[in-house]
């Protein structure tokens, strides 16, 4: 009987944690209340953007903050990145949640009382500047979640840090930055799991969408140059023409796709960019070049495409007498945005509680890239995409990313804070 008793009671004991909110009362006031500053702080930063390893203004912005609520600050992390540390109350884990704090070279065209006007130079020309991807909520969504913990830190076990990473959408040419650099510089050193989430115009605002594994692609560019031999267009037999053998190279990479990649499991892409060879009708050029992008959707992939890629363009190549000059990756190398499944279904229920089952759903795997996924090859990671889409639209007509339309719904950020929050005190 005495034994039974005790069974029951850890039976109880544990139907008692799982029945607790994921944010105990206290702590979900504390939110409530961050909403205006949280609020104005997007504004602030979307009226102020700055491009990639530029975020001078947001980054002092983030650090006076951190600051305030007595953390542990760096800052000059690969170039204009801030880390703070927030140490708990109790032992455990160290985690880290992260935003990226760039902008795009777009020029705004929304009609918003805080609409961005400025310009800036980028690649040699004077651009627009706008947050066209919603980096602004994600810096002001985590710096109102660094706010909350900070004042409920006794209820923290282990330790947060903070990552306000420059330059997601790539360093300027001929610079190093972004979540690669950050890595480098050492970010992730005693990190046990890290988190980061992405807003998306084109979900429904209080909705998060998720998946294991694969959720965004791996990106890497490629330079191509196919040597041929130059000859009047008259007498095509005294040439080796590198327009025909791009022209097979081109046509033929697709069938990597189609024929040799299990597409029941997973996309993939390449995508020829840019191609030029030639300056008049009547002579047949020495060499053309292409530019172009491969994606995949797990490393195995990745690995495949490439090898096959490679082969694929020499031996078209070699078929005419041609040769080629192959650079994979070129500029980028984006390794796959990878969810660890059990870290995934773990916190997927974790946040089917803070925002309600039917508001957490399994979306397919994105084709872009995100350079969170450097993080993620450190430590077991979950990203996760936050819906910022207005009830007034559809998805059809919603703007999409990396437009001069761009726009998010700011009803929908407070539900990203509750989300970090309840991820970082939920740790064991």
């Amino acid at each position: 009987m005495k034994h039974l008793l005790s069974v029951l009671m850890i039976v109880l004991g544990v139907s008692s944690i799982h029945a607790q909110a994921p944010i105990p009362a206290p702590v979900e006031t504390s939110i409530q209340a961050v909403e205006s500053r949280l609020i104005s702080w997007r504004r602030d930063i979307h009226q102020h953007p700055e491009l990639g390893n530029r975020e001078f203004r947001t980054a002092e912005l983030v650090a006076t903050h951190l600051r305030s609520l007595g953390m542990e600050v760096t800052t000059g992390v690969a170039h204009t990145g801030v880390v703070a540390v927030l140490k708990g109350g109790r032992p455990g884990p160290s985690i880290a949640l992260r935003a990226d704090m760039d902008a795009l070279p777009v020029t705004e065209q929304n009609d918003l009382p805080f609409r961005s006007l400025a310009t800036s130079e980028y690649n040699g020309q004077t651009v627009g500047v706008m947050h066209a991807c919603g980096h602004d909520t994600h810096v002001a969504i985590l710096m109102a979640t660094a706010e909350v913990l900070a004042k409920h830190r006794n209820l923290i076990r282990g330790t947060v840090t903070f990552i306000f990473q420059p330059a997601e959408e790539g360093p300027p040419v001929g610079e190093d930055g972004g979540a690669e650099l950050m890595v480098e510089q050492g970010v992730m050193t005693g990190i046990d799991r890290v988190y980061g989430l992405h807003i998306n115009s084109q979900t429904p605002i209080n909705t998060i969408t998720w998946r294991t594994g694969g959720i965004m692609a791996s990106a890497d560019d490629f330079k191509l140059v196919v040597h041929g031999k130059q000859a009047h267009g008259a007498a095509p037999w005294n040439s080796v023409d590198p327009i025909v053998v791009s022209s097979q190279i081109v046509n033929n990479v697709q069938t990597i796709i189609s024929r040799q990649l299990n597409i029941t499991e997973n996309a993939g892409i390449v995508t020829i960019g840019s191609i030029h060879g030639g300056v008049r009708s009547n002579i047949i050029p020495s060499q053309v070049e292409m530019l172009g992008t491969i994606r995949a959707l797990s490393p195995s992939d990745r690995e495949l495409i490439h090898t096959s890629f490679r082969k694929m363009v020499t031996g078209i190549a070699e078929s005419h007498g041609a040769t080629v000059d192959l650079q994979l990756p070129y500029t980028t190398a984006y390794p796959v945005t990878f969810n660890d499944p059990a870290l995934a279904e773990k916190t997927a229920i974790l946040l089917k509680r803070v925002a309600g089952d039917e508001n957490v759903m399994i979306r397919v795997p994105m084709t872009g890239a995100e350079d969170f996924s450097f993080y993620a090859q450190k430590a077991p990671g979950f990203f996760f995409f936050l819906g910022g889409m207005s009830p007034d639209t559809t998805p059809a007509l919603a703007p999409g990313h990396h437009t001069p339309e761009f726009m998010i719904d700011e009803r929908g950020l407070l539900l990203g804070v509750k989300a970090f929050v309840a991820i970082a005190l939920s740790q064991q």
